[in-house]
């Protein structure tokens, strides 16, 4: 532990610093301008930057320094490894710090799962805080693993130092009207932080989620409803993941009203690792911001300074006396890809990762999809007429509602290329229900694609062209405890097990992210679209606070404004 004596005596140069990067361009986010100098650093502080001696010294002539990004909100489940793995692919891409939301394997195992995630942080290579999970589950017509997660079971995580407010009110409505389980649990955070969650809502019932407590918002997808949550005061998060990519209309709209950015940060929400290790994580929102007429370090800041800022990490986000030492190294501030990073006053090797970070998953954790008798019988949908269609619209994973004449036959529908069929099959060994609906825009030919992941409550979902394709990855995912598996013609094609709640795989992140890219592919050899994520744009489909249509185990739900 270095004393405040010892960091004062550096940062006044009578003391060298245990280590200096020496003449680097600076990237400062309180001036927005960059500074040639050198940064001082002791332990895990920076002491000062300007002109210094150090114990130890790295030329950084011709470097670009910026800060660690921050990603001001994700959910650790979608990217399918642990919060171990996961760490070592974001520091990679720059990312030293990120506020989670762990609704997912809350919604699965409860305060287990939180507590295992809360062990997790302890190891990581990066820094995590945490959102405790405000609507689980989301509404009250699907089932999930553990039931209602109340304002009673949250008490324990109020004051816990990685713990900084309460996780997506994803029931915006009940926050909206005062509904007393959610009034609870806004009291109860009411000191703290709390992320909304609220897509399409404008007008009075955006002024009263604001008045509720709410204080940002990450579902934002067109010019109307981001110009209208910005005016009534909201943090606007403006979102690039897999499945949902609104970066390019939002900043777009942004830019075109010529509205101040400072209320706005970036965030992934849901991201998978094979994607966050090829193209990159905030690092990705950063460069495409640029290129889209931001200005190169206001889009620094909305990756990094302005999160810690929202949040009250009053010591994160910038490279500054009495900041933490995560500092991001760089040839073009344009392309923004690091080359190398610094956490916590260390500059990182490939030592670092390689080692495992990893706290001891417990037992039930391992053993949680729980399916029932699932039969050809089981998964029919009678049809009369037009039918409820579910359409996947392009890089969003807000649907459309249409009512279409689908194939019928005997009057019950059969699937085809253009008309899927969606199940989703509850997995929890609660209620065996299967809910089933036509799907269009996902384009299987020949086959059936299924997961255990399908936000929030977690069933198992599939979708597919014919029903004994569909039925074989069912069981596919099942005889695996969870994970994505497809199916084409009669037989697995492949299988990625993802046996940690049904969400996340044991493997390390290269086994990972080698089993998802190739079977990337192979969805894409049985017809789904480049337009559509295969795997997250289909979990969303049972996601019943997000417009206008979805399917649960109990059946179609129609979202209601």
């Amino acid at each position: 532990m270095i004393d405040r004596k010892r960091r004062l005596d550096c940062a006044n140069g009578v003391t060298k610093a245990d280590l200096v990067l020496k003449h680097g361009r600076i990237l400062n986010v309180f001036t927005e301008e960059i500074i040639e100098a050198d940064v001082a650093v002791c332990g895990d502080m920076i002491v000062g930057v300007g002109s210094y001696e150090g114990i130890r010294e790295v030329d950084c002539t011709g470097k670009y320094l910026v800060p660690g990004f921050l990603d001001a909100h994700m959910h650790i489940e979608s990217s399918m490894v642990t919060p171990g793995e996961l760490a070592k692919v974001l520091v990679q891409a720059g990312t030293t710090t990120i506020i989670a939301d762990p609704h997912e394997i809350v919604n699965v195992c409860g305060t287990r799962g939180m507590d295992y995630f809360l062990r997790c942080a302890n190891q990581a290579l990066i820094d995590i805080f945490f959102m405790v999970p405000s609507s689980v589950p989301a509404t009250d017509v699907e089932t999930n693993g553990c039931g209602q997660f109340l304002a009673s079971d949250m008490m324990k995580y109020v004051d816990h130092a990685r713990v900084l407010g309460l996780g997506e009110t994803m029931r915006f409505t009940e926050c909206a009207m005062g509904e007393r389980r959610m009034a609870d649990k806004l009291e109860l955070f009411s000191k703290k932080h709390i992320d909304g969650h609220a897509p399409g809502i404008t007008g009075k019932m955006a002024q009263a989620y604001r008045l509720a407590g709410v204080e940002n918002d990450h579902e934002c997808a067109s010019p109307k409803e981001v110009l209208d949550k910005l005016r009534a005061g909201f943090h606007i998060y403006i979102r690039e993941g897999s499945g949902a990519k609104n970066l390019e209309t939002l900043l777009g709209t942004l830019l075109d009203a010529e509205v101040a950015l400072d209320q706005c940060a970036f965030c992934t929400d849901d991201k998978h690792i094979e994607e966050i290790q090829k193209e990159g994580h905030i690092s990705t929102c950063i460069r495409k911001a640029i290129a889209l007429g931001v200005p190169v370090a206001k889009a620094y800041k909305l990756g990094s300074y302005q999160t810690a800022m929202f949040y009250g990490l009053k010591n994160y986000g910038a490279i500054g006396a009495g900041y933490h030492a995560d500092i991001v190294f760089m040839d073009d501030l344009k392309e923004v890809r690091p080359t190398a990073v610094m956490k916590a006053g260390r500059i990182l090797s490939e030592i670092d990762y390689k080692r495992r970070y990893e706290a001891e998953v417990p037992g039930e954790l391992l053993h949680t999809v729980h399916v029932g008798n699932v039969t050809k019988e089981r998964i029919q949908l009678a049809c009369d007429g037009k039918t409820d269609v579910i359409r996947m619209n392009p890089h969003q994973i807000v649907t459309t509602h249409l009512l279409e004449e689908v194939p019928v036959e005997n009057g019950y529908f059969v699937p085809n290329e253009v008309y899927n069929k969606i199940c989703v099959v509850e997995r929890h060994g609660k209620t065996g229900e299967i809910g089933v609906a036509p799907l269009k825009g996902f384009g299987v030919k020949g086959g059936a694609v299924a997961t255990s992941v399908a936000h929030d409550s977690h069933n198992l979902i599939v979708a597919g062209d014919n029903d004994d394709d569909i039925l074989l990855a069912v069981k596919a995912v099942e005889e695996q405890q969870g994970g994505y598996a497809i199916v084409a013609g009669g037989r697995v094609v492949d299988v990625l097990p993802l046996p940690i709640a049904g969400l996340m795989s044991d493997a390390r992140y290269e086994e990972a992210t080698a089993k998802m890219a190739a079977m990337l592919t192979e969805t894409r050899e049985l017809g789904i679209s480049e337009d559509v994520d295969p795997f997250i744009t289909l979990s969303f489909m049972a996601l019943t606070v997000i417009p206008e249509i979805r399917v649960t185990e109990r059946g179609i739900y129609l979202f209601d404004e």
